[in-house]
């Protein structure tokens, strides 16, 4: 595979995270607009983001079994187009219909299918396309920078689309989903594997051997992407709170400010992404210092959060993450034969997208109780997730493998 072929491949894989992210992420400054035009509860507001996040919960373990089964692209593809038109389903609903609401919810439950299938399966399909243990580590830093690439422009672009018309944000997820696709479909080239032919009982069994041979390693990446979603997206949450409440900044510049500890998220992503290359100890080593940098910075945070200070540390806290995603991606990815990858890896996205649902209403409650609370839940929950990559995680590199050691599950001990 040339150069500029592998180039294309990823920057087309890359628009799938990115418009799945945005899909979701832009809604969030825009619910308190939403809550006012359609006259309906804060409760029924929440519901629009989490229904989406419940239906891809649910679904993400069967889109990665078939993806297995039938191959990565055949899965993604209608997938995305699943997501645009329940985008468009939610925008005509928000346009046309006098009472809209429910129209709405069954847009985004669609949109949820579609996203199930879409952006979870990126992973296992840059391990698939690259035999090269570097380049699926750098691959997997460009995806998870395009992720939060998302995160990044998601507020700003939403609050901007919701100054024109309050419901343009559901119109942009069928157009950015449509443009997805034809990068997919065209420029993507799948390599050929031999397709499974498992039945499901047959693969119930399979997966219950890997997880019972292999458990101690994968839930531990389980458990440390739903913390750090978790905690990233509670402090969004909270940030994004108390720069309107407290420092009465709202809209776009909000939204400017919102971005910045994201900012720091993708580049460190970018950067960790390039350096890691195959060495799992240095994977394993960055991402205890990334989850370390985190708990530091809301040690820092609880001493001290004037504006300034907030949102200094809060970019520290962004290096942390950002630096550990990666790591975490390349270690699942790599560490997985291609017959079982997608479903391993959608465990994960799973479990990233738990803590994606949890975090907002978490710390909301938090919050409720006492802002310094905050601190320190987000300084516990890194701590843990810091000790859990310590203990659990024990990486041989490749150079120190021996034959005997590469069966279903390679590359961890």
């Amino acid at each position: 595979m040339g150069e500029q072929k592998k180039k294309r491949d990823l920057i087309a894989l890359s628009s799938v995270p990115l418009v799945m992210t945005l899909g979701n992420s832009m809604l969030i400054p825009v619910l308190p607009e939403i809550e006012r035009e359609l006259k309906i509860s804060s409760f029924q507001v929440s519901l629009i983001i989490t229904v989406y996040s419940i239906v891809a919960i649910l679904l993400i373990p069967v889109a990665g079994y078939l993806s297995d089964r039938f191959g990565r692209k055949i899965v993604m593809v209608p997938c995305l187009i699943i997501a645009g038109l329940g985008g468009a389903v939610a925008g005509w609903a928000a346009w046309k219909v006098q009472s809209p609401f429910y129209l709405i919810l069954a847009g985004r439950v669609l949109q949820g299918i579609g996203s199930a299938g879409a952006a979870p399966v990126v992973i296992p399909l840059i391990g698939d396309m690259f035999e090269n243990n570097k380049e699926v580590s750098s691959g997997l830093g460009l995806i998870e920078t395009a992720n939060t690439g998302g995160k990044v422009l998601s507020p700003i672009i939403g609050a901007a689309l919701a100054l024109f018309i309050w419901f343009l944000p559901f119109w942009f997820i069928p157009f950015f989903s449509f443009i997805s696709v034809l990068l997919v479909f065209f420029l993507v080239k799948i390599p050929k594997t031999e397709k499974k032919s498992q039945s499901i009982k047959e693969f119930v069994i399979c997966l219950r051997d890997i997880l019972k041979e292999e458990g101690r390693w994968l839930y531990s990446i389980f458990a440390i992407g739903c913390l750090i979603m978790f905690v990233l997206f509670g402090v969004l949450f909270f940030l994004s709170d108390i720069l309107e409440k407290i420092y009465k900044i709202d809209g776009v510049y909000k939204g400017l400010l919102l971005a910045i500890p994201l900012l720091a998220l993708s580049i460190s992503s970018f950067i960790a992404g390039k350096k890691i290359g195959d060495h799992k100890k240095v994977m394993k080593i960055a991402i205890v210092a990334g989850m370390g940098l985190l708990a530091i910075s809301f040690v820092a945070l609880r001493i001290q959060h004037n504006l300034l200070f907030l949102l200094t540390f809060l970019i520290f806290s962004g290096i942390g993450i950002g630096t550990s995603l990666p790591c975490l991606d390349a270690l699942i990815t790599e560490g997985v034969e291609k017959e079982e990858r997608g479903t391993i890896t959608s465990f994960y996205s799973s479990m990233r997208f738990i803590g994606v649902a949890a975090g907002p209403p978490a710390y909301a409650f938090i919050m409720n109780q006492s802002e310094h609370l905050v601190y320190y839940v987000s300084m516990g929950a890194s701590v843990i997730a810091m000790f859990i990559g310590l203990l659990f995680i024990k990486p041989t590199d490749e150079n120190e493998e021996s034959k005997e050691t590469k069966g279903k599950i390679l590359k961890m001990t």
